[in-house]
């Protein structure tokens, strides 16, 4: 709806993960600095994080695709390696998007 391209998703029956390129702390922290708000339901992996990805198992259930990851375009990347977006790119998106949602984001819809 926003027009964002986006990468690929990871869904629990709990939680979905968007999956963005490699990013660092000072990035992340500069574009969350510059929100009016950031929502409690945005969550970030760093250094040592992980997410579970598909066919795990956890303790919340089944890990699928919601949007499997797809080849980069013809270029820098391509081949086996999945394109990925940038984390500027879907920040300010998700932020707004939970700005309005009843709740205040903290139980985004999916």
């Amino acid at each position: 709806r926003q027009g964002v391209r986006l990468g690929p998703v990871v869904a629990t029956p709990t939680r979905w993960t968007l999956l963005v390129a490699p990013y660092s702390l000072e990035v992340l922290g500069e574009l969350l600095h510059s929100q009016d708000w950031v929502p409690g339901s945005l969550r970030f992996h760093g250094d040592g994080g992980y997410v579970a990805l598909p066919p795990s198992r956890t303790g919340a259930g089944r890990v699928r695709w919601e949007r499997a990851p797809r080849p980069a375009a013809a270029g820098a990347g391509a081949g086996t390696t999945p394109w990925l977006p940038d984390v500027a790119t879907v920040v300010d998106v998700l932020v707004e998007e939970s700005a309005g949602t009843p709740g205040g984001g903290s139980r985004l819809a999916h």
